[in-house]
C-alpha cells in the first residue's frame, strides 16, 4: 500500500470512527492510528468454549471374526470421546448468558467456558436452534464484561469490522477487515439464512465468536467459511445479531424455537414482475404467488399478485428475508405485513400458525 492511499485510509478510519457514539469512539486515540483501546474494551466479552462429547464409531474390522478374535477385540460400535473448541460472546453479564453456534455444542456432553482473565466455569444449555446457527449458554459467574448489540440492519457494504475468537485453539485473536457483502443464503439451505459476508480473517475455532463494528458493538456472529484449502481465504459468514436477538428471546423464555407459517407461497419481486405490477423501481419485496384455502394468509385477505414490502414496518428485501423474520415469529404472534395491491397499500394481519413439520429443538438441561 503506497503512502499517500495508506493515509487515505487511516483519515477515512478517524473519520468513521470519530463520528459515531459511543464510549468506544470517545476513547479512540486519532493519534496513534490504533484499535488497541476498542478491543481492550470489547475482548473480555468474548469467550473460549471446550466441548467434549462422546460418539459411536464404526469399525468395519470389528465385524471380520478373525480380527475380533486375534486382536481380542469387542463386537460393535465403540465410544469415542471428543474435544473441540469454539468461541462465544457474553451478552448479558447479570444471567450470565453466552451466545455461540448450534454446531459448537451441538452434542456436547461437557461445556467449558474460560474467559479472557483465565477464569473457567462449566456452562447450561439454555437453549440450541439449528436452523439458524444460534446457541445460548449460562454461566454462573461474577464480574463480566457483556458486549453491547447492534443492529445489524444498519450495516453497509465497506463498514470496518472486527472479528474476535478462538481459532484452531490458538486462545484469543483479533482479526479485521470489512462487510464484503450482506443477505448471503446457499451457506445453508436447510437453514434460515441472511448471513453478513467479512474479509475479516475467521478460521476453524472462530465459530460463535464476536463480529463487532468500531463502536464496540456486537453486530454479528461469526459461524462458517468458505474454506477449499481449510484455512482462511478472505471469505466468513456471520449471523446478524438481529436474527440471533430474535432466537435468544425464544430460547430464554421456553428453551426452543417453535417456528410457524401463514400459509402462502412466495417469490423474489424482479424487475420484470415489479415492471408488470406497476411497481417503483427501488422497491424490494416479496409476490404472493399462492394462498392455501383456509390458513392464516387467506384468512386476513391476502392474495396471489400482492407484493409484501414491509412486516412489521420493516421492509422486506426478498422472498427470502421475509420466509426469514416469519419463520423467527413465535406461533400465535400476530404480524403486520404492509401490501401493494392494485396501486393501493394495504395491511393485513395474519396470526402466525404452527408449521405442519416441526424441527425438534435441544432443550435446556
Amino acid at each position: 500500500m503506497t503512502a499517500p492511499l495508506r493515509a487515505a485510509w487511516m483519515a477515512a478510519l478517524v473519520l468513521l470512527i470519530g463520528a459515531g457514539p459511543g464510549p468506544a469512539a470517545a476513547a479512540f486515540p486519532f493519534d496513534d492510528y490504533t484499535i488497541a483501546p476498542l478491543i481492550k474494551q470489547v475482548t473480555p466479552g468474548v469467550v473460549n468454549i471446550a466441548v467434549r462429547s462422546r460418539v459411536r464409531v464404526e469399525n468395519p474390522l470389528l465385524n471380520d471374526p478373525f480380527f475380533r478374535r486375534f486382536f481380542n477385540l469387542p463386537r460393535g460400535p465403540i465410544e469415542q470421546e471428543i474435544l473441540a473448541a469454539g468461541s462465544g460472546v457474553i451478552i448479558d453479564a447479570d444471567k450470565g448468558y453466552v451466545l455461540t453456534n448450534h454446531h459448537v455444542v451441538e452434542n456436547a456432553d461437557q461445556i467449558i467456558v474460560t474467559l479472557k482473565d483465565g477464569r473457567r466455569f462449566e456452562a447450561k444449555l439454555v437453549g440450541s436452534d439449528a436452523p439458524t446457527e444460534v446457541a445460548l449458554l449460562q454461566i454462573d459467574a461474577d464480574n463480566l464484561t457483556a458486549l453491547r448489540l447492534g443492529d445489524s440492519d444498519k450495516l453497509e457494504v465497506g463498514d470496518f469490522v472486527v472479528a474476535i475468537g478462538n481459532p484452531f485453539g490458538l486462545g484469543q485473536t483479533v482479526t479485521s477487515g470489512i462487510i464484503s457483502a450482506l443477505g448471503r443464503s446457499g451457506i445453508n439451505p436447510a437453514g434460515y439464512e441472511d448471513f453478513i459476508q467479512t474479509d475479516a480473517s475467521i478460521n476453524p475455532g472462530n465459530s460463535g465468536g464476536a463480529l463487532v463494528n468500531l463502536r464496540g458493538e456486537l453486530v454479528g456472529i461469526n459461524t462458517a467459511i468458505i474454506a477449499p484449502s481449510g484455512g482462511n481465504v478472505g471469505i466468513g459468514f456471520a449471523v446478524p445479531i438481529n436474527m440471533a436477538r430474535s432466537v435468544v428471546a425464544q430460547l430464554v423464555r421456553y428453551g426452543s424455537i417453535q417456528r410457524g407459517r401463514v400459509g402462502m407461497a412466495i417469490q423474489d419481486l424482479t424487475p420484470d414482475l415489479a415492471e408488470s405490477l406497476g411497481i417503483p423501481r427501488g422497491i424490494g419485496g416479496a409476490v404472493v404467488v399462492s394462498v392455501e384455502p383456509g390458513s392464516p394468509a387467506a384468512n386476513a385477505g391476502l392474495k396471489p399478485g400482492d407484493v409484501i414490502i414491509a412486516m412489521d414496518g420493516r421492509p422486506v428485501r426478498n422472498a427470502s428475508d421475509l420466509r426469514n423474520d416469519i419463520g423467527l415469529v413465535r406461533v400465535g404472534t400476530t404480524i403486520e405485513l404492509t401490501v401493494l395491491r392494485g396501486g393501493e397499500r394495504l395491511t393485513v394481519r395474519p396470526r402466525v400458525a404452527p408449521a405442519p413439520a416441526e424441527s425438534r429443538q435441544r432443550r435446556a438441561r
